[in-house]
């Protein structure tokens, strides 16, 4: 069997790259439609640190959480902020349309250690001595 390729909304990831921002926008959920038409002049500057970046065989780092994923992304790796750290997103075609933010987690999971000394009624006792 062969692996179905990818396509956006009857789209092929080529014809995509091809389109410009603001034309790739008709494409996308009213909500990213606007946010698009809003901040291309942003998106499109990223796209092109990104490529200087490229060129320059260095890591791509950014706090930008809110820029919505455009084909032209497509293959990137680039590390998000999550407020602590940069997390690497390796973006793919199924990403087109949602946010950076959405694939760098900014809450973890809680792992409760053991109770401390003087916490317990047990324990109490031996912290006052």
């Amino acid at each position: 069997m062969s692996q179905k390729e990818f396509t956006y909304r009857g789209k092929t990831t080529e014809e995509l790259k091809k389109l410009d921002i603001r034309e790739f926008a008709k494409y996308v959920p009213s909500r990213e439609r606007r946010t698009v038409l809003r901040q291309f002049n942003e998106i499109e500057k990223f796209l092109n640190r990104c490529k200087e970046k490229i060129e320059n065989k260095k890591q791509i780092k950014t706090h930008l959480r809110d820029i919505v994923i455009v084909p032209q992304m497509i293959g990137m790796k680039i590390s998000v902020y999550n407020g602590k750290a940069f997390t690497p997103v390796n973006i793919e075609g199924d990403m087109i349309g949602h946010r950076l933010g959405e694939f760098s987690i900014t809450r973890t999971r809680v792992h409760h250690g053991s109770a401390g000394v003087g916490a317990t009624k047990g324990t109490k006792a031996k912290a006052k001595k």
